[in-house]
C-alpha cells in the first residue's frame, strides 16, 4: 500500500503518463489516513498547564500537509484520467456541485484502457513486465 503512495509522491508534479487504479486509490487512502491521524492529534489538545499547544501545532502540520499534497494529488488524478483515455482537464468536473465529484469517482473507478493509448503505455503491462524481471 505504501509503495503506491511513495510512487505517486515520487512523481510529485508529473502530469503525463498513466496511473493504475491501485496507485490512485492507495494514494487517496493513505492521504485520508494521514489526515485522520493529524486531526485526531489536533483534537487531543494540550496539557492542563498549556491548553491547546498540541492542537495548534497539529493544526499547523495539518495545513502544511494539505498544501504539500495539492500538486501530487492533482498529478495522480490527471494520470488516472489518462489511464482511462480521458484528458487531464476532466479533473475540473469535480468542481461541479454534487454531480461532479460523483462522476469523478466513477471515472477513477473505471478500469484503464488495455494496451497503449495516447498518454503512454499500459501501466498494468509495464508493471507486470517489471515484476517479472525483478523476481
Amino acid at each position: 500500500m505504501l509503495e503506491y503512495y511513495v510512487t505517486a509522491f515520487r512523481k510529485y508534479a508529473v502530469f503525463s503518463g498513466r496511473a493504475r487504479r491501485r496507485e490512485y486509490w492507495y494514494f487517496a487512502l493513505t492521504n485520508f489516513l494521514v489526515l485522520l491521524v493529524l486531526m485526531f492529534i489536533g483534537a487531543l489538545g494540550g496539557t492542563e498547564q498549556q491548553p491547546g499547544q498540541i492542537g495548534s501545532f497539529a493544526a499547523i502540520v495539518y495545513v502544511l500537509y494539505i498544501v504539500a499534497m495539492i500538486v501530487p494529488a492533482i498529478a495522480v488524478n490527471v494520470r488516472r484520467l489518462h489511464d482511462i483515455g480521458k484528458s487531464g482537464w476532466w479533473v475540473f468536473i469535480g468542481l461541479v456541485p454534487i454531480i461532479g465529484p460523483i462522476w469523478l469517482i466513477i471515472l477513477h473507478a473505471t478500469d484503464g484502457q488495455p494496451g497503449d493509448n495516447q498518454y503512454g503505455p499500459d501501466p498494468k503491462t509495464a508493471a507486470y513486465a517489471f515484476e517479472k524481471t525483478t523476481a
